[in-house]
């Protein structure tokens, strides 16, 4: 299931030097890096290490307070909504909502950047929506209210929103939380088929073993740092784990040619 990330060479966003914080308190410091085309990058770290306020930073909800951040090219401080939408769609964790929205109604939202906040979704932008939830097999669900479905198909909506926004780039914060297994599979599933079909991704998680399954590249963040950066393999050892969450952990790989896996496994003794 791993993907192809990481071929398509051309930088996509930029990171250079940022520090976003409260008063004194900064929660990131420093942090620079660069993620290409075709790149499919997972964020690691414990709770309060900085990776959702990174991501917020990314997408612009949250304003660095020092150093810069490029899209595309260009200085996200100084785009539109509309030009940071056209770049990059968010996929947060799975929720509910206060309002009985029909799955279809939800994913249309996805248009709202292109049509304005005050205009009338079209036949067109309702055919968008329509495609992506087909896209994610879930089209059946269309009528279906948005509070009273799974919390998988509730995640795979909010993926099928994204993709109704039609930009490059996907930021999913923590896309398997709360989900069981079989949900956990088909969500990984469908990142791994939308990063073969071209999209970015940058994806916060608490598994390791999906950085394993998923990605080209890991950042490991702790305290609002970000203390590595490389391949799945180069960054996440047994020391590296370990050091991170505080708790044993060993590194261990399953079979050969491939079916090959890596897996982590805590040390309970």
């Amino acid at each position: 299931m791993r993907t192809a990330g990481g071929q398509g060479g051309d930088i996509l966003l930029t990171v250079d030097d940022i520090y976003f914080g409260y008063s004194k308190n900064d929660l990131l410091r420093g942090l620079s890096f660069t993620i290409e085309n075709g790149d499919v990058v997972c964020l690691l770290g414990p709770n309060g290490a900085g990776k959702t306020t990174l991501l917020r930073c990314l997408l612009g909800i949250s304003r660095v307070r020092a150093g810069g951040i490029r899209v595309d090219g260009r200085d996200i401080a100084a785009a539109s909504p509309k030009e940071l939408a056209a770049a990059m769609a968010y996929v947060p964790q799975a929720t509910t909502t206060v309002f009985p929205h029909r799955v279809l109604d939800m994913v249309v939202m996805g248009r709202t950047p292109h049509i304005g906040f005050t205009a009338v979704p079209t036949k067109g932008d309702y055919r968008l929506a329509a495609e992506a939830l087909a896209r994610l097999g879930i089209e059946h669900l269309a009528d279906s209210l948005f509070s009273e479905i799974s919390g998988g198909e509730r995640q795979l909506t909010l993926i099928a929103r994204a993709l109704t926004q039609q930009a490059g780039l996907l930021v999913m914060d923590e896309p398997t939380s709360n989900l069981d297994y079989g949900n956990q599979v088909r969500i990984l599933k469908i990142i791994t088929s939308l990063a073969r079909q071209g999209y970015s991704i940058i994806m916060t998680s608490h598994f390791p073993n999906h950085a394993f399954l998923l990605c080209n590249k890991v950042f490991i963040m702790k305290n609002g740092l970000i203390t590595a950066i490389g391949r799945p393999e180069e960054v996440i050892t047994d020391s590296s784990l370990s050091e991170l969450y505080s708790t044993g952990v060993k590194i261990v790989k399953i079979g050969d040619g491939p079916d090959a896996a890596t897996v982590c496994i805590p040390l309970m003794s």
